[in-house]
């Protein structure tokens, strides 16, 4: 059967696996609770219609041992959902240390990934079977929202900030991907392949893909290209943070404020260097805002993850 029109895709994770037993629990507690009210009333509806002889004349008696417990257990019921649900959210955020980080760039109306080594794909996301892997995403213009049938997940992409989303595909093959958020005119095909590969396929996949050098190593193309190692380069005289070792590391800023250097503080300090601004510099940073793409962000965000006390190589990146 084609994967792409099932009635209920396929469960490429143990995710899926646990998010459709609770859509099944509930379906089943929904039927539960609510059939014999409709079956009660459809025969009452019935003994009790227009023209039929039969007494109504006895009046109706209060029980509150039964409405203790049809209010009782359906609430105890409801509360064991809402503690299952609740874990399965929690557990989708928090991705667990060294998870793949890949790219994501979404626009009219296309999707764009881009593996940590440099591999681009345009609609089409590989990924190895068994291994965590998390997307950091954004959006070029609207709102979009990525949606992975197979392992029941969807996270909105949003322009100007990022998103992120993890998983850990556990079953080979090729899925379907989607937005599920109306985008525009052709939002209907925003649509492509999920392909989960086994960790070897994965790793001939990334082998035969073409690359010009990995994320960080294109990130510091655009670092020095932008003049940015001119103030922030390990050799700069001038006063400016420096960025060795910051990322993921507390952040002191203008005013007392301590933030921690994520993904979003990195892309805001490019975009808005006078928002956050670190204590004890001069906010005299201009804003590079208009001057670089989604794309150009996210690699100099890698670049920025990446240094420790030497720039990284362009070997080393391919």
């Amino acid at each position: 059967m084609n994967p792409f029109f099932q009635a209920w895709p396929p469960e490429a994770s143990l995710h899926a696996v646990r998010v459709d037993q609770l859509f099944i629990a509930f379906s089943a507690l929904t039927v539960l609770l609510t059939a014999p009210v409709f079956v009660l009333m459809s025969g009452f509806a019935l003994y009790y219609r227009r023209g039929r002889d039969v007494d109504r004349t006895q009046a109706p008696r209060g029980n509150w041992r039964l409405e203790t417990v049809w209010t009782i257990v359906p609430f105890l019921l409801a509360l064991i959902f809402f503690g299952w649900a609740g874990w399965l959210f929690f557990d989708q955020g928090h991705p667990p240390t060294g998870a793949l980080t890949i790219d994501v760039v979404a626009k009219q109306w296309m999707w764009k990934f881009e593996h940590p080594g440099g591999q681009r794909e345009i609609d089409e996301l590989h990924v190895p079977a068994g291994e965590p892997v998390r997307l950091v995403m954004t959006s070029q213009d609207v709102i979009h929202s990525l949606f992975l049938p197979a392992l029941r997940l969807k996270q909105d992409v949003l322009p100007g900030r990022y998103t992120s989303v993890w998983f850990k595909a556990g079953l080979p093959g090729v899925y379907a991907l989607r937005c599920s958020q109306f985008c525009g005119f052709d939002h209907s095909v925003m649509a492509g392949r999920f392909v989960v590969m086994t960790p070897a396929d994965y790793s001939r996949w990334l082998q035969q893909a073409g690359t010009d050098g990995s994320l960080a190593w294109q990130g510091f193309q655009r670092f020095r290209a932008l003049g940015c190692s001119g103030c922030h380069g390990p050799a700069s005289t001038r006063r400016a943070p420096k960025l060795e070792g910051v990322f993921g590391h507390p952040v002191a800023l203008d005013g007392g404020r301590v933030v921690i250097a994520d993904e979003q503080y990195v892309r805001d300090s490019i975009l808005y260097p006078a928002h956050d601004v670190a204590a004890g510099y001069a906010p005299i940073m201009p804003t590079f805002a208009g001057q670089v793409s989604e794309t150009d962000l996210l690699a100099l965000v890698a670049y920025v993850k990446s240094i420790g006390t030497a720039a990284p190589s362009q070997e080393a990146g391919r």
